[in-house]
């Protein structure tokens, strides 16, 4: 019966081409929102930091400020739809791209918090040498502070490019093809939900354990380096 029902899900028709198909999409989702999502989240971070500590780029702030508020307090699936629906709605354009610039922009808030964390972890003495040293403000961050900064953040990074890889699971709401989608298709060629769900739970399960290990072993690789 098993062995009937697998046949059934995977091997007819080459529905195991599904999962693999979605998969590949699911990770270059990830992967590229991942990137968005930095170089936002880290430009964002320098124009609060520097806020924070001179008091300069007000205006600047004020937006970062509205975009923080406004995408981490609206749910990813909406926002995702928005961008397709509303923004893209009269384009021809990939659903893939839409998809990574949607969760990339909303990676970038939960980013940007995690690097604007590090910067103002680093001590005001920091800020200090670095003028002892003649460095302006722009050369202290880069020579001394966001080196220091980008090193404590490293593991909460890893933390977030975890959680991205799951949130790409509603991709499927503007009928992009990925992980989730592909294992949903082939429920509802077979009406067996059990086996491709299972299965897509587990390639989910055993990516979120390797990058947790991948994580954790850099985690203390990093305390290592403090000794």
């Amino acid at each position: 019966m098993l062995q009937e029902r697998f046949y059934d899900n995977f091997i007819k028709d080459d529905r195991w081409e599904y999962i693999l198909d979605g998969l590949t999409v699911t990770l270059q989702v990830t992967f590229f929102a991942v990137l968005v999502g930095i170089i936002i989240g880290f430009l964002i971070a320098i124009i609060r930091s520097t806020y924070d500590k001179t008091g300069k780029m007000k205006i600047l702030n004020f937006f970062c400020n509205v975009y923080l508020t406004v995408i981490r307090g609206t749910p990813v699936v909406v926002q995702l739809l928005i961008i397709y629906f509303v923004i893209f709605g009269s384009v021809d354009i990939s659903k893939v791209f839409v998809a990574i610039m949607a969760f990339g922009i909303n990676s970038g808030a939960y980013v940007a918090e995690i690097f604007r964390s590090g910067i103002m972890s680093i001590d005001n003495g920091q800020f200090e040498a670095g003028r002892s040293l003649g460095f302006n403000y722009t050369q202290t961050m880069r020579y001394i502070i966001m080196p220091q900064a980008f090193k404590n953040v490293l593991p909460a990074l890893g933390n977030e490019f975890i959680v991205l890889l799951k949130e790409t699971s509603v991709s499927g709401y503007i009928a992009l093809q990925d992980l989730t989608k592909g294992g949903d298709i082939i429920r509802s060629r077979t009406y067996d939900a059990f086996m491709p769900l299972l299965a897509v739970a587990l390639i989910y399960l055993v990516m979120v354990m390797i990058f947790t290990k991948l994580v954790n072993m850099l985690e203390r690789r990093l305390r290592n380096s403090d000794h």
